[in-house]
């Protein structure tokens, strides 16, 4: 979709008749600018500063820094503002009708994943069938299964024990445990919907949410063995620490199973419906008997259903995915139902009423239980849930501005690639602001009107760039680097050694592959 030509000092009216994409990736429409091309770039340059600013040096919340700088944006450009409030609201409202119920959805999935012994189930059964030898894979294959469902910090909280508990059993060095399955959670939190950096990114720019997921599955197959497996053997060179002793044997009831301890309340709840725990004496690979397995979940959901449940929404979404591109004009009963069970809304709200049901059965949940489960899941998300609409209603006002226009046509003319200049955006509001979230929401505010020319494969692609760029360059100005920092041990240089350096891998070697992708589409 072409767009109008522009100079660096054309007037206003020079820009009337600018074509940019609608808001939610609908049908486009024309806007015509709010003033001078010079008044627009400002009003941007100035707005994000401003963020960055309120975020980084006034420890202002991102979702009241956002809220100012869009509404200091749309004003600063001219728009009027009564008008600029309500694009704002327009924006923010459209991004949480699309991701606002996908975000809740996921919460309460994962909650219930933790809650039932589910993902306990999972970890313990991957680690007890692997070898040393294959421990560090195994632990990127359990980062990458729990990152699926889980937001980050709730994943972390989860692995670590594991983590930890596998490294003093198996003698295998700590970062040859931590470094594969923090990749594995931090690439599926990237690249992978239904977490909520992808999905507003995907909803913003108006991706196909089924090529995203699956172009995002493929991406981080490389990124994960690259960043994980693999450089955990120079990272376990780099920093040769002990595992920290921060929980005892499990066999002695001080430990956990599966990552959730007595000091968990979600585990004490657990134990209190189930009753006392019966042990279990199983041998790491290494052959040591001393690794003793305090079986606290006796009626815990098998592995398979386990697995069923965290797959199930990954597969109805890539199967009406897979039915776009293999059949785009196929019609009758099953491609309907194909494409109503792949919607995400669906896709999620299947994936949460089979967690409800298998997972509280197989859990021996009540219903008061299952119910408190689902009522914890949602607090928890609610800041995630404003910092998303406020991009929304960010990117929203750089469109009805017609600043998404002009930055579009710069980043058109200049012949940089658009999956480079997407990245290159997230990176910088990431390192800026140090949080993932943040820099997805802005910068696919701001490459949003690029997407309007961009095939669907190419649109995906976009999203996976500032994906990666999210992740780029952790440092001491974002929570996850203290979180691992704090549970691992690590001094701050040995935190910049480990999980500041695969930060960067995930998001460089997530660029190249996009790069390379988009040669092909």
């Amino acid at each position: 979709m072409p767009h109008a030509p522009t100079g660096g000092t054309a007037p206003a009216d020079a820009l009337h008749g600018l074509t940019v994409l609608a808001a939610e990736g609908g049908p486009t429409q024309t806007v015509d600018p709010s003033g001078p091309i010079g008044q627009l770039i400002v009003a941007a340059l100035l707005g994000i500063v401003v963020i960055i600013v309120l975020i980084t040096w006034l420890k202002v919340h991102p979702f009241v820094a956002l809220t100012i700088g869009a509404l200091g944006v749309g004003i600063g450009a001219g728009l009027a503002p009564d008008k600029t409030v309500t694009s704002f609201g327009n924006g923010f409202g459209a991004t949480m009708t699309s991701v606002g119920i996908l975000v809740g959805l996921g919460s309460m999935f994962g909650r219930m994943l933790v809650d039932s012994g589910a993902a306990d189930r999972v970890v313990d059964t991957l680690v007890r069938r692997s070898s040393k030898a294959a421990l560090p894979w195994t632990m990127a294959l359990i980062g990458a299964l729990i990152g699926l469902p889980m937001f980050f910090e709730v994943g972390l909280v989860l692995l670590i024990p594991i983590i930890v508990l596998v490294a003093k059993r198996s003698d295998v060095p700590i970062m040859k445990i931590a470094v594969p399955a923090l990749v594995g959670l931090s690439t599926m939190h990237a690249f992978v919907p239904p977490h909520p950096g992808p999905l507003v990114a995907v909803s913003t720019v108006g991706a196909n949410l089924g090529t995203t997921l699956a172009f995002g599955i493929v991406l981080a197959i490389p990124v994960i063995i690259l960043a994980g497996p693999l450089f955990a053997r120079f990272a376990a060179r780099w920093v040769d620490i002990p595992a920290p002793d921060m929980f005892g044997s499990r066999g002695s009831g001080t430990g956990s199973s599966g990552g959730s301890g007595p000091s968990d309340p979600a585990h004490a709840g657990r134990e209190a419906r189930r009753g006392p725990a019966t042990q279990d004496t199983a041998s790491l690979p290494n052959g040591k008997s001393d690794f003793t397995r305090v079986i606290s979940e006796p009626r815990s959901p098998s592995f398979t259903t386990a697995l069923v449940g965290i797959l199930l929404p990954v597969v109805l979404m890539l199967a009406q995915a897979v039915r776009e591109a293999v059949a785009p004009d196929a019609a009758g009963g099953w491609v309907s139902l194909l494409d109503f069970l792949g919607t995400p809304m669906i896709a999620i709200g299947i994936a949460t009423v089979f967690a409800m049901v298998f997972f509280a059965i197989g859990g021996g949940m009540d219903r008061s239980a299952v119910a408190k489960s689902l009522e914890d899941a949602l607090p928890p998300v609610a800041g995630v849930l404003l910092i998303v609409g406020a991009g929304g209603g960010f990117k929203q006002v750089l469109i009805d501005t017609g600043i998404g226009g002009v930055i579009a046509d710069a980043v058109q003319e200049s012949g940089i690639s658009v999956l480079l200049v997407a990245w290159v955006v997230s990176a910088l509001v990431r390192v800026a602001t140090g949080s993932a979230t943040v820099a997805t929401v802005t910068a696919a505010g701001i490459m949003a009107p690029i997407a309007a020319d961009l095939s669907t494969p190419e649109t995906s692609l976009l999203v996976l760039a500032i994906g990666a760029g999210s992740v780029f360059l952790s440092h001491v100005n974002d929570a996850g680097f203290w979180l691992v920092k704090g549970y691992l041990g690590t001094t701050v240089g040995q935190t910049f050694k480990t999980w500041t350096v695969l930060e960067c891998l995930i998001s460089v070697i997530g660029l190249v592959g996009v790069l390379i992708a988009g040669v092909f589409f």
